[in-house]
């Protein structure tokens, strides 16, 4: 049996996303760019707020080219992983 009297508090205003106050460093690489904007596009279709200030014009709605924007003006952050260690199968020889 559950108690009925819990409440939980729901706030009715929106949280506004949160902008780093530096811009990310520029990505040099065309592949790393297509990496980050995709994943960040799939952010946006599940529901992710867009980090652009101002309403993107009438072309960029696709999620697709508002991540392309983010990540071009430098809104967001990526992390660059290590490249994994590669055993070597015959050390003795």
């Amino acid at each position: 049996m559950t108690d009925m009297d819990e409440t939980t508090q729901v706030s009715d205003s929106p949280e506004a996303p949160v902008i780093p106050s530096e811009p990310a460093p520029p990505i040099h690489s065309r592949f790393l760019f297509v990496d980050v904007a995709a994943l960040r596009a799939k952010q946006l279709r599940r529901g992710a707020r867009p980090r652009l200030a101002e309403a993107p014009p009438v072309p960029l709605h696709k999620a697709e080219r508002v991540a392309m924007e983010e990540v071009r003006r430098g809104l967001v952050y990526y992390d660059i992983r290590p490249p994994a260690l590669r055993q070597v199968e015959n050390e003795g020889a």
